[in-house]
């Protein structure tokens, strides 16, 4: 979905269209007849014109459909890398504790294996959710789950408009091409006074895989392309949900180090949880043996601690953020906020 501009509406039209503009009625006023261009001058291609032209879209930065065969593939074997999403989840469950409110309708986003079913579970929150929906854009995953569960695009979400109370996002908003605009699908869908959780890769995230990499290509190749996604700045996180329309938006980050006996152990989780390289304009050349060797040499003289383990840093930011309330409802509806919760 995009935001477009709102403006005042042009006048209607006198008439019917001119021909000249794509109406199907050619115009009563006479043409110019083309001037005579003198000798010297270069007779130019006739180009569209902009105001004809369709408004450009959000830049394309991720194939969606290699995600999601990336996402099928990784179903089978979720479970034993799931450790990030499981931690996202938790966090989303313990910040609901917290609001004295009811949710009776739902939606979980990017829910592969259902960890944020089983955290609230375990959640003094639960009983205040009422249908919650599992949604993803990977069938696979879902093919796992019960309960109420839908196949979907976060970029295309088919919920109508003020149809839901609550709705999550764990781990998935990073993969989209447009956040402000996924996020603005979701504020519509929810009624007003509704309420986002989500969590999303940060900009930290991987920083010593991406070091490496491309300490590694400019010492084989001369010169080093993106073979690593690009994630959100956590400083401009709250800047997102208040772009997409959010009240009392709050971000938080959470980093977390994990180690790994091998850099190749890293490389094994990242393909099991789906989160490999799906960039719309991925590195011409593939990532050749000798290239991926020598990256992981590189890894463990630069992150590797006194045991010999080296470090990856994952940046999870969470953010949440109340759609407004109706404006006939301003003046009498209670005003919930939401304590934050600091991540160190």
């Amino acid at each position: 979905m995009r935001l477009h501009a709102e403006a005042d509406s042009p006048p209607a039209s006198a008439g019917p269209p001119s021909i000249d503009c794509g109406g199907k009625i050619a115009s009563s006023a006479p043409r110019q007849r083309p001037r005579t261009r003198g000798p010297g001058f270069k007779t130019l291609r006739k180009r569209p014109s902009s105001a004809l032209m369709p408004a450009p879209g959000p830049p394309l930065i991720f194939d969606r459909a290699l995600h999601r065969k990336r996402l099928d593939r990784a179903a089978a074997g979720f479970a034993d890398a799931d450790f990030l999403h499981r931690r996202a989840a938790q966090d989303i469950a313990e910040r609901l504790e917290p609001i004295l409110a009811d949710f009776p309708r739902a939606v979980d986003l990017a829910a592969r294996a259902g960890a944020f079913r089983q955290a609230l579970g375990e959640s003094v929150a639960a009983g205040r959710v009422g249908l919650l929906v599992e949604a993803d854009l990977s069938a696979a995953m879902l093919a796992r789950r019960g309960g109420p569960r839908v196949v979907l695009d976060e970029e295309r979400l088919p919920f109508a408009a003020g149809s839901l109370d609550l709705a999550v996002s764990t781990l998935g908003l990073h993969w989209t091409n447009d956040v402000i605009g996924a996020l603005i699908q979701v504020r519509q869908a929810l009624k007003p006074g509704g309420l986002f959780i989500g969590a999303l890769l940060g900009g930290s995230t991987l920083t010593e895989l991406r070091q490496a990499l491309t300490a590694a290509e400019a010492e084989i190749l001369g010169g080093a392309g993106s073979r690593v996604s690009p994630f959100a700045d956590s400083r401009d996180a709250a800047a997102l949900l208040q772009r997409a329309g959010f009240v009392e938006p709050v971000a938080d980050v959470d980093k977390v180090s994990v180690t790994y006996a091998h850099p190749m152990k890293l490389l094994a989780d990242l393909r099991q949880m789906g989160e490999t390289n799906v960039l719309a304009d991925r590195h011409p050349r593939a990532l050749t043996r000798t290239l991926l060797t020598r990256a992981c040499e590189l890894y463990a003289e630069r992150f590797a601690g006194p045991d010999g383990r080296v470090t990856a840093t994952f940046e999870i930011i969470t953010l949440t953020g109340w759609a407004p309330q109706d404006t006939s409802l301003a003046e009498t509806a209670p005003r919930r906020r939401l304590s934050q919760l600091n991540r160190q």
